[in-house]
């Protein structure tokens, strides 16, 4: 029996009636772009997020660089992120035409920490663009105080943390504006691609929904310079089915956290994920630390389970990001974190067998 990463399938098969019976109803309806289905998608996914707005585009890395625009943030600009995410954390960054400040992230959590934010401030910074990494919130209430302080935005990058909660308030709500992606292999996943724009911002919000259509709330008369990011009625009509699951789906991720961290509670240089007391996290991820990584995930391989790195390349390594002058070495922690993380099945239909055979072969190989 092989053991998928996540098993999409599963996932397809559990809703399979209600997202046909969503999918028709679109597809008879006439109208495939915006309009009505993407409406009510968008006031169902702001009431779950707890926020007065929720503008949906088309995926999650034009949602972070529409945010930064609509905050007029651009040349000449500075925006901290994480050195250790995935790219489109610092993309969006680039694309709005600022420039991606990069820190180190706690090691405990994986998430950037006020106090390395502070250091990181100039006269140029003007947001600060948290990633709740894994699916687990950035402790943002020091974050938080810190950028009122110095009078910044703070941009919530929480493309993986979909119902996730910090002191109880859910991840979407936790900033001035956040990003969220609807890839198929999210916890809150499209059939396609897509992404969504939160915020209790008015004024952002108006401007996002310009932005994402062209410039223009009336077709062909164009008030900015604006772009094609619209998410599309046919996937927005499917988020909306997978809404009513999210929930329980995350419930389900939940059980499966405590199983592999009861299983693996005395493995011999096996670092587990470590949760503050107050965050809850959805476990987009369930991501481990060891020193013998590569042999690890060949050994899981040889046993028929799938694993993935994330991510085998800081941005700051990579050739998108020579100009930045930075070397191997700049950030040793993330480089340190890129070297031993590895990323074991987790999701919602990850079956009690196929995660006994995750941890049996984890334990063998210890």
């Amino acid at each position: 029996m092989k053991v998928p990463f996540l098993d999409l399938q599963a996932a397809y098969r559990e809703l399979q009636e209600e997202l046909d019976a969503a999918g028709r109803r679109v597809m008879s309806s006439g109208w495939y772009i915006l309009g009505q289905e993407v409406e009510v998608f968008e006031t169902e996914f702001a009431a779950y997020c707890g926020v007065r707005h929720c503008i949906g585009v088309s995926n999650g890395l034009d949602a972070l660089e529409l945010i930064l625009r609509g905050y007029g943030i651009g040349a000449g600009d500075e925006v901290i992120v994480p050195a250790n995410t995935f790219i489109a954390t610092w993309l969006a960054v680039s694309r709005a035409g600022a420039v991606p400040v990069p820190v180190e992230p706690s090691e405990l959590t994986h998430t950037i920490q006020a106090d390395q934010v502070e250091k990181a401030i100039s006269s140029r910074t003007r947001a600060v663009m948290p990633v709740h990494l894994y699916g687990q919130p950035a402790d943002m209430e020091p974050i938080r105080q810190l950028a009122q302080r110095h009078g910044l935005k703070v941009i919530e990058d929480a493309a993986q943390a979909h119902g996730a909660r910090y002191r109880g308030q859910r991840a979407g709500g936790l900033g001035d504006a956040a990003g969220f992606s609807f890839y198929p292999g999210k916890n809150l996943g499209a059939l396609g691609d897509g992404g969504a724009v939160v915020t209790n911002d008015d004024e952002l919000a108006a401007q996002v929904r310009l932005l994402r259509n062209y410039g223009s709330q009336v077709k062909y008369y164009n008030e900015v310079k604006g772009c094609n990011a619209r998410l599309d009625a046919l996937q927005a009509a499917f988020l909306r089915v997978k809404l009513t699951r999210l929930d329980e789906w995350n419930r389900r991720r939940q059980t499966a956290a405590d199983r592999y961290l009861q299983a693996f509670a005395q493995i011999p240089h096996l670092i587990l994920p470590e949760v503050p007391t107050q965050a809850e996290p959805v476990w987009h991820l369930f991501v481990v630390r060891h020193p013998r990584r590569d042999e690890l995930k060949r050994h899981l391989t040889q046993a028929g389970i799938e694993t993935i790195i994330h991510y085998p390349i800081p941005p700051h390594l990579s050739r998108a990001y020579t100009d930045s002058g930075a070397k191997p070495g700049a950030y040793p922690l993330t480089e340190q974190l890129a070297s031993t993380v590895l990323s074991l099945p987790m999701g919602p239909h990850l079956q009690p067998d196929a995660q006994d055979r995750v941890t049996g072969a984890v334990r063998r190989f210890a």
